[in-house]
């Protein structure tokens, strides 16, 4: 296999020690909370008493002004051992650094030190029942007051974190008649009058992470909770724009390191499992597909630490990232659905990682934006707009 340059001593000692951290507060009680639909409070507790949350802030905010790879070790982490209701990388490496990027010295005083020691977790509410990767259809609005403040009405779905959520970054229409370029992006904390949230939704996969509804009939959201200010009024869609890249590296990431752990649990099981007398691994069909698995997967490997590293010098641009997660995502999905075909009938049994690993990794190619939209945003940079 081609060696990995991307991490320093540092970052291996991170490893390890967030391995530890999983061994110990997640992989005991991933299960049950699989069964119960989302994850306990303490873990995130815990993960903030030990500096695994919002590790790349600045540390005036509570963090440790650490890189980003950091926060890709965590993800990858996770993603190997199919931990998939920990929602630690949203809350970092998402709703955080929107606050570092965009919010006043007031928001990220206020905000951030609590998301780093796991007090508060963070949530960012795009999709909407009628408005999923077209972000430019979102309907909830947020109507400018006498006063200065917000009133916020609409609903979304699908919010990861939600149910948690004590602050969720709201993408709704400031300016309804402008369109994309009316959009803003408001701080809606826990307990405002008129901000519900609905039943935690039943899904295929990821039944731990606590996705669910959010209803705002009538909140008044103060003019301190836009984020980022009169600055940042109607900049919501840019921001949002500007911030999607990363979102999407982290999905391509994120599915190569959850394939070739399918491909290891396949290869271990392959051995020990006999039928017609001997191992499952001494078929030919077996190792040619799992050699052909695990070639492309070091293919995407190679593709999205490259990725990573033009990430780090800030030169990923927004074709190459939605390239890496329709790619990693369609290739997840192939590498799952071949490894529960090798398990056989046990690989439809769901106290098999491969088969939990299966059902999580399907909306990999939804969400971040659908995989057809990544091909739309290529296109363009290959001057073939559509309409």
């Amino acid at each position: 296999m081609i060696e990995r340059t991307l991490f320093n001593a540092d970052h291996e000692a991170f490893r390890d020690s967030f391995r530890r951290f999983m061994d110990k507060e997640i992989a005991p009680y991933h299960e049950a909370w699989e069964e119960q639909g989302y994850v306990d409070r303490e873990v995130w507790n815990k993960a903030g008493d030990n500096g695994f949350l919002c590790m790349t802030q600045p540390e005036a905010y509570g963090g440790a002004n650490a890189d980003k790879l950091y926060s890709v070790v965590q993800m990858e982490e996770l993603a190997r051992g199919g931990f998939s209701g920990i929602g630690y990388g949203l809350h970092t490496e998402i709703v955080a650094p929107y606050l570092l990027h965009y919010g006043t010295e007031a928001q990220k005083q206020r905000f951030l030190p609590r998301m780093a020691t796991g007090e508060w977790i963070g949530a960012i509410a795009m999709s909407e029942p009628g408005a999923g990767s077209d972000l430019q259809g979102v309907k909830t609005t947020a109507i400018r007051q006498p006063d200065g403040s917000f009133l916020l009405n609409g609903s979304k779905t699908f919010i990861t974190n939600g149910w948690h959520a004590d602050v969720v970054i709201v993408v709704a229409k400031t300016d309804p008649a402008a369109g994309a370029k009316g959009t803003s992006l408001l701080l809606v904390e826990r307990g405002m009058p008129g901000f519900d949230k609905g039943k935690r939704l039943k899904k295929l996969g990821l039944k731990a992470q606590d996705t669910s509804e959010l209803f705002f009939n009538n909140v008044r959201v103060p003019a301190d909770n836009l984020l980022g200010g009169e600055a940042q009024l109607n900049r919501g869609f840019i921001c949002l724009m500007e911030q999607l890249p990363w979102e999407r590296i982290q999905i391509a990431f994120g599915a190569v390191s959850a394939a070739q752990a399918a491909i290891d649990w396949t290869v271990a099981y392959v051995k020990e499992r006999k039928v017609f007398g001997q191992p499952v691994a001494a078929y030919q069909n077996t190792r040619f597909t799992l050699a052909e698995l695990q070639t492309e997967v070091q293919v995407a490997r190679v593709f999205v630490d490259k990725c990573l590293e033009l990430l780090m010098a800030d030169k990923l641009d927004t074709a190459t990232a939605s390239m890496a997660k329709y790619w990693c995502s369609d290739l997840q999905c192939k590498v799952m659905d071949e490894c529960v075909q090798l398990h056989g009938g046990y690989g439809y049994m769901l106290e098999y990682p491969i088969t939990r690993a299966y059902a999580d990794a399907r909306v990999q190619r939804i969400y971040g934006g659908t995989n057809e939209i990544m091909k739309e945003v290529i296109t363009r940079s290959m001057g073939l707009g559509g309409r």
